[in-house]
């Protein structure tokens, strides 16, 4: 089995929303993705989080950690790929920054929803576990 540390944010928008993004029109996740050789996972985070939807790393304003999560890699058909688990860090984001313009290719669509409505749109059961667990410490 393979291991992948990665990390991500759960991002603010200007309207209080959180930003989810869309992988080949299949999956919605938080914005999120494997560390680079040498790279933090501060700095993982915010270049996901860039190349997900568009938002530079200057115009995210850094809150907090969020914690640790573990969960299987979702593959392109939305179902859980066994053979690949992530240990995922993830980040508290604010930003002013309304227009979403992903960059990855395989990000079809990154949108601004209400926090209390996110739950019912992410695929992963971990993600909706991790999201749950810090709803209320979101502003």
């Amino acid at each position: 089995m393979q291991e992948i540390h990665s990390a991500g944010g759960v991002v603010i928008g200007p309207k209080g929303e959180v930003l989810l993004v869309c992988q080949d029109g299949a999956c919605w996740s938080l914005p999120k993705g494997p560390l680079e050789k040498s790279e933090s996972a501060m700095d993982a985070a915010q270049r996901k989080i860039y190349e997900e939807s568009g938002i530079e790393p200057e115009d995210l304003n850094y809150i907090k950690p969020l914690g640790t999560y573990q969960r299987y890699r979702t593959g392109s058909d939305g179902k859980e790929d066994v053979n690949t688990h992530k240990t995922i860090d993830m980040f508290l984001f604010r930003t002013q920054v309304d227009d979403l313009d992903p960059r990855e290719p395989d990000i079809s669509e990154a949108r601004w929803f209400p926090k209390y409505e996110v739950i019912k749109y992410l695929t992963h059961p971990k993600d909706k576990e991790f999201f749950t667990s810090v709803l209320f410490d979101l502003p």
